[in-house]
Order: C-alpha cells, then structure tokens, then sequence
C-alpha cells in the first residue's frame, strides 16, 4: 500500500480507533461504513520516544483491568472465562461500565502445557476465542503468562495457600521439599519464607530439569498458534506479551544481590523470550517485561535494588512493566486512616522515571486494593490515589501551578475483572472439602471491580465515577500534562483532590460541583484526531468542552471540518468519545471537559475558554 494511500485510509477512518474484522459489525452510528469500521495502522502500537504509538503517529495511553483471576483456577479449567459467550458479556461490561480500552489477558502455563513436551491446542483456541471478544469490542489485548507462588501443585490437600502457574510435571521433576510458609499472615510472603517455592522459583532461573527450556518453547508456540488463529486486523489489536508475572529469585547464589540476579539471570531470560516472540512472527510487537517484584516495594524491609538497572536502553521492543500495590495499607498496621491527595506521587513517578531512563514506555499492569476483609473501608481512597498518579506525578494541590511537572500519563491495569467474583466453585487443591466460592476464590482475595448480579447482569462493585474515567486514550501529539477530578464517594464523603482554583473564577463556575478532565498538548500536526475518553457519567446533553479549539455544549458528530466532536467508542458497546482535530505541528493546545455545567451561556463558555488560554501560555509559552 503506497504511503498516500494509507494515509488516506487512516483519515477515513481515524474516528473509529480500532476493532476487529471478525464477527458481526455494529451500525455504524457514525456514518462510516462497515467496510472502514476497523483500521489497522489505528490499532497497531509501537514504542517510539517512550510512549506508545499508534500506526496514526498518534501517543496511546492504555487502560483497563487484567482478566482475569479466573485463569489461576481450576474450575474453568486455567481459562478467564467459562464460554465466549460470558468473555463477550465481560467485554462489553468493560468497555460500557469500566471505561477499559485494553487488557492484561491471563494464560496459564499448566494448562497450555499439561504434559512435557505436549501443547494443548484445545486450551489455546480456547484462550484466543475469548481474546477475541475484547479484540471485537475494541479493546487491545496483551498477553501474560501467569504465576504466583510458582504453581499450585507445590501445595497438598490441606494448605492454608495455592499458587498457580507452572505444571504438574514441572513439580514432579524438581521433587522439591514439603511446602510450609511457618506463620504467615499473607499469602505473598510464601514466596520468600515457603522453601517449597523458594526452591522451585530458584530451579526456574537456573534452567533446571530445562524448565525454562520447555517453557520457551511452550510460549512461543502459544504466540504462533494466536497469530495464526487471527486475522491480520484482530492481530494488530494485540499490544505486546508479558512473559513472566513478578519475578523472584527464590534464593539468590552466594555473593549474588537482587541487582545482579536480574542482570545475570532475569534480563538474558527476557533476550531468550523476544527471541521467540520474534520467531513465532511477533517481531514488530514489545514484551512488557517486569523487573523483580520487591524493586518499588513501599516497605522498606521489602525493598530490593532492581527495575532493570543493568539493562541499559530497553527501545522500542521491551516496555518497562511493573505492578504497585499500597503494602502499608494492605497490612492494616502500618498505614493508619485513609490515602489522600498526592499518596503514591513519589511512587509512581519512580516508575515514570525509570521507564525514561531505560527508554522506553511504561505500564502499570496490577494495582489495587481489597474490596472486603478488615482494610477494605481504604479502598476508595488508596485506588483514588493510584488513578490520580497514573494521571500526573502532581498531587492535585500543586497540579494548576506546577503544571509543568505533571509528566507523561501513565497506562494502567488494575487487578481486577472477574465477572464471576462471589459465585465461584474452586475446590482449593483439589480439596472436596474445601470449596470456595467467596471473592476470588484463591488465597483470600477479593479485588474484582465486577460481578453478576441476580439476572447474570455485569454490576460494578466500585464507584462508577473512580473506575469509567476521562483518559487521553490517543493524542495527536504529545501529551505535557492532564488531570482528571472524578468525584468519586468514600461512604457519603465526597473526595475532591483537584478542585479548580479560585484564581480561574469562569472554570470554576463552569465546573461547578461536577467532573472535569483537562489535557494540554503539543499537536504534531499529522491531522488525526486527538481522543479522551467519555464516562457514562458524560452523556451527550452533560458534556461540556472548552478548548483553544472552540467551547461547546453536546459535541455534533464528527465530520473532518469538526474541530471538537463526539463519536462512539469501537466495538458498539455504547461508550463514547471526545474527538479533537487540532491543525498544524507544534501548537499548543487544551480541553476541559466536564459534566458540571447545565446550559452555560455563551459568556461563561468565552470566559472561562479566556482564563484557560491565559493559564496554558503562562505555563507552556
């Protein structure tokens, strides 16, 4: 296809994002046909200056929830999902209820490989039939080869835990000691107390029995068999791989420090692993490889040198992932009261800073907080505060005067979405007698942001307002800052972080008591449009917008001579879009959007649209 030509084609269809060409396609609500409902050069990401890329040049921020926990179970055989059928539902749910344009996609070693050197080509079509449904709704998917504890057939009958992840044959030949954490209140700390999985972790990283041989193998054969069982256009919806969930060393060797383990073991095992992923014909897509879990612990006992230090420029094929988790709060000792305004500023601008001195991109692909049990009354607030700092490195008191510094928005999984949170059937190792049903049926946890109601129904189990956000999901250009105020409740209390100033007296009356997003940019002039995300909490007659662009209430449809548009989401799942066409490389531009305002005048749409021209230039010349 000549350069002319796909450009013409990504102009025709840059309103669309990206959804796959198989299966039956919505109405086109926006006018286009279905033959330009999917584009590919929109969903392809590459990693380029340390940020995604869209095939429109556009900066991608991606956001959603891991799906799901289900995978780490038996009772829907280490699959998210019991049918296509109920994937389906959970996509759509995700896309109309959670706001996600993607997901981390849990697969299971044990079950993609049940016997040694046996692939189960059953469980991977499986696996890609229910990816496809979030590929259908238009949602990008990667990949992760899941483990936790190293695999649940480390555990007899009658223990306290589980894991997941390895297979049974793979425990087998390590014939490793009885596991025992001693006295352990969380299950987390069996990786570094149980000897079992200790001992195992360690066989993993030092190759033995050829372990990690076999699960090379294993994986890449997984990755041809998806690319061949997509079409072209579903594949370029997938995002990348992750090819080992928190890494650990088990024990480290005598004179060996968590520093050296990830350079001398971890990062060759990495190499290995894009070598296969270049094989099986995903060359042009990164792995999201994870540093040693404990490298950001918040505890300070916790905490290991790592984050890949040694790994010099990661570039375009590897992007920096890690997971956070508010430990001090999970513990409900060492963190008394609720999280505030600027929590985990520090801990996720670690992150960001990491990921721009390796070169490359970052995700935050688990975080959260329990959603029952003694410390749950902390989780509006504690996961208020990893939005907020997936957001800006600012807390919001210092956001409309330190602008400057609010850094590049961060994409996000949270942990996570499992419609099947509540009903479960697991019979915990195996156990007959130990049938579990609450929460997430595994090791205590509940964290699911999703559930079935009585009608099998998908219902948010958190506040609409902190999950359904206003994100910049594709910017034409790049990205100098962004806030998003959701309002979100902590009982009866409203929690507002970010409220606007004084200082800006037309915003802040436009704003009012309601929710607000503001994105400043540099365009690159390449005419794509730039896209944030619309809430339920944004219907059309609600929505606000001000920018440089315009201000209008109700955005129209999007036509190309429409600097300021609305436009569903892909996939028809009834979500929204904010479009905003900005003209000529290198410009300054901004967008308020808020669903504050009931039918403003046009004299507070100029002033406030004054105010915010004033501000901008007075921070970003």
């Amino acid at each position: 296809m000549s350069k002319l030509r796909a450009r013409l084609l990504g102009v025709l269809v840059l309103l669309t994002g990206f959804l796959t060409a198989a299966g039956p396609r919505p109405a086109a609500a926006d006018g286009l046909p279905d033959s330009l409902w999917f584009d590919e050069p929109a969903a392809t990401l590459t990693v380029a200056n340390g940020r995604f890329i869209d095939g429109l040049g556009r900066e991608v921020v991606l956001r959603g929830y891991n799906v799901s926990g289900e995978t780490k179970l038996e009772e829907n055989s280490g699959l998210p999902f019991a049918s296509v059928s109920d994937a389906r539902k959970s996509a759509t749910a995700l896309r109309a209820l959670g706001g996600g344009n993607s997901v981390r996609f849990l697969l299971s070693w044990a079950h993609a490989e049940p016997a040694r050197g046996q692939v189960d080509s059953a469980y991977l079509g499986a696996a890609t039939d229910q990816m496809r449904a979030f590929l259908d709704a238009g949602v990008r998917v990667f990949p992760d080869f899941h483990q936790d504890l190293y695999s649940r057939h480390l555990f007899n009958t009658g223990s306290w835990y589980s894991g997941d992840g390895a297979p049974k044959w793979a425990v087998t030949e390590g014939g490793y000691p009885q596991e025992s954490c001693g006295i352990c209140l969380f299950w987390g700390q069996n990786i570094t107390q149980n000897g079992a999985v200790k001992a195992a972790q360690y066989d993993f990283w030092h190759n033995a029995h050829g372990l990690q041989d076999a699960f090379l193998v294993t994986a890449q054969a997984t990755m041809t068999y998806v690319r061949q069982h997509l079409t072209a256009a579903e594949f370029a919806g997938v995002a990348g791989f992750d090819p080992f969930n928190e890494p650990y060393a088990g024990t480290y060797d005598s004179g060996q420090t968590s520093r050296t383990w990830e350079r001398d073991l971890l990062w060759p095992f990495y190499g290995k692993f894009r070598a296969r992923m270049d094989a099986a014909g995903w060359q042009d897509k990164p792995a999201f490889v994870e540093p040693n879990l404990f490298w950001n612990a918040n505890i300070s006992s916790q905490k290991q040198e790592g984050g890949l230090l040694d790994a010099g420029t990661l570039g375009p094929r590897y992007v920096f992932n890690t997971h956070f988790y508010d430990q001090k709060a999970i513990s409900g000792i060492l963190m008394w009261g609720k999280a505030g305004d600027g929590q985990y500023a520090t801990d996720f601008g670690t992150v960001r800073d990491r990921a721009s001195a390796a070169g490359t991109a970052a995700v935050v692909s688990e975080f959260g907080h329990p959603l029952s049990g003694t410390v749950s009354d902390k989780a509006p607030t504690v996961d208020k505060a990893m939005y907020q700092a997936l957001d800006s490195r600012l807390p919001g008191s210092r956001w409309w005067t330190g602008t400057a510094a609010s850094g590049p928005v961060l994409s996000g999984t949270q942990w996570q979405w499992d419609i099947y949170s509540g009903r479960h059937h697991e019979l915990m190792n195996d156990n007959p007698d130990k049938v579990l049903t609450a929460g997430d049926a595994w090791n205590d946890e509940d964290l699911s942001a999703v559930r079935l109601d009585g009608s099998d129904t998908a219902v948010l189990r958190q506040d609409a307002r902190l999950l359904d956000r206003v994100y910049p999901s594709a910017t034409a250009g790049s990205t100098l800052a962004f806030t998003y105020e959701d309002r979100s409740r902590d009982g009866t209390t409203t929690l507002t972080w970010n409220p606007v100033p004084s200082t800006l007296p037309q915003v802040s009356q436009l704003v009012g008591s309601g929710q607000y997003g503001l994105s400043v940019w540099r365009s690159n002039g390449d005419g794509a449009p730039t896209e944030l995300h619309l809430p339920a909490s944004f219907p059309a007659s609600a929505t606000t917008v001000v920018s440089d662009l315009g201000a209008t209430v109700d955005p129209p449809a999007y036509t190309a001579a429409t600097p300021i548009a609305a436009a569903p989401e892909p996939g028809g799942t009834g979500s929204r879009r904010l479009l905003l066409t900005a003209p000529g490389p290198g410009t300054l531009h901004f967008a308020l959007v808020t669903n504050g305002a009931s039918a403003p005048s046009s004299a507070l749409l100029n002033g406030a649209r004054a105010e915010l021209a004033a501000w901008a230039a007075a921070r970003f010349g």
